[in-house]
């Protein structure tokens, strides 16, 4: 009766026992097949490595990720400095390309004149209201003297007028108390170009009737060997005839830019040099040598390919009845008179 008293131990003695039938028939399964008590572990296994094999691969994914944020944070800065250090280069390059053409110009313009002159670079700028001054490297110990001229390829800059040993300062043409002979290009009316402004002059002392415009350039006039003859100095901007005045008030801008020059020339000795046919406009083409009393073309104001006029000799009619008056009416009572003796001599012959 002991035997069937409840006991642990022979409780799973015969779960054993009655488990070998079963597992003896699934073994006998085919292998493909999975037991039906494997696969809720299969299933949890599974589970558990996938998860394990994402958040592993998130994490590598992750740290990838910043390493290669850090690389192209590095390959940024290492281009951006490249960039800023070729950018620099190309500046330079830009400028040492401008400054060759602008010493280029000066040595062919040295090349081409037979004046004495000496080259210097302008290192200061007088910011006093009184004057308009610039400072250059060349003094006294470069040949350098007051009232010496300085100009630059383009036009007239001013003229020394407190040299130094090593520097000097030059006086500009826009400085009031700076005055430079002036020729009116195109006309060849005489002034004096006087600085009125910061950016600019006026020409003074020419004749209420003389034919000056806006657009036409003054020149050099030459005088004292101190500039070139014919030498750029600034251009008309407006022209005003005053009732009460024997003279004309001409406002003049310079043609060269003072606050934008870096090199200039100092003229030790112009050597009398006339620059008039170098700067002188283009003439239009002449009158055909068959037109009797053709008057030369005019200046720059004329297209070259316009046709010379073919009848000038009308044109210059009109000046000889305007110098002598008292000679037309001569003129015009001869071909009246032809007609009244012919009539008589036919009332005769009748």
């Amino acid at each position: 009766m002991n035997f069937f008293n409840f006991d642990l131990k022979k409780l799973v003695l015969i779960g054993i026992v009655l488990a070998l039938p079963l597992l003896s028939i699934n073994m006998q399964q085919r292998p493909q097949e999975s037991h039906w008590l494997v696969k809720p572990f299969s299933l949890l296994g599974s589970t558990v490595a996938e998860t394990f094999y994402s958040f592993s691969h998130g994490v590598k994914g992750t740290t990838a990720m910043y390493l290669d944020l850090i690389n192209i944070k590095k390959q940024s800065e290492s281009l951006h400095s490249t960039n800023n250090e070729l950018q620099s280069r190309l500046e330079k390059m830009n400028e040492l390309l401008l400054e060759n053409d602008r010493l280029r110009d000066l040595l062919n313009f040295k090349q081409q004149t037979k004046m004495a002159m000496t080259s210097a670079q302008v290192i200061g700028r007088d910011l006093v209201i009184d004057h308009n001054t610039i400072t250059i490297n060349k003094g006294t110990s470069d040949g350098i003297k007051p009232g010496q001229a300085v100009i630059t390829t383009g036009g007239v800059l001013g003229y020394i007028f407190k040299p130094e040993p090593f520097t000097s300062h030059v006086m500009l043409i826009t400085d009031r108390y700076a005055v430079v002979d002036g020729i009116v290009q195109r006309t060849r009316a005489h002034g004096i170009v006087e600085g009125k402004s910061q950016n600019g002059c006026a020409l003074k002392y020419v004749e209420r009737t003389e034919d000056v415009k806006e657009g036409d350039l003054v020149v050099t006039g030459g005088l004292d060997n101190i500039f070139p003859k014919g030498f750029p100095v600034a251009i008309v901007e407006s022209v005003e005839r005053k009732t009460f005045s024997v003279s004309l008030k001409v406002e003049l801008r310079p043609v060269v830019d003072p606050y934008k020059v870096e090199e200039v020339f100092v003229v030790l000795d112009a050597a009398k040099e006339d620059l008039g046919d170098k700067y002188a406009p283009q003439t239009a083409t002449p009158a055909p040598e068959g037109a009797a009393g053709a008057t030369p073309a005019p200046s720059v104001t004329v297209p070259a390919a316009t046709p010379a006029p073919v009848a000038p000799a009308a044109a210059v009619a009109k000046p000889a009845t305007a110098t002598a008056p008292a000679a037309a009416p001569k003129a015009a009572a001869k071909p009246a008179a032809k007609p009244a003796t012919e009539n008589k001599a036919q009332e005769k012959q009748q």
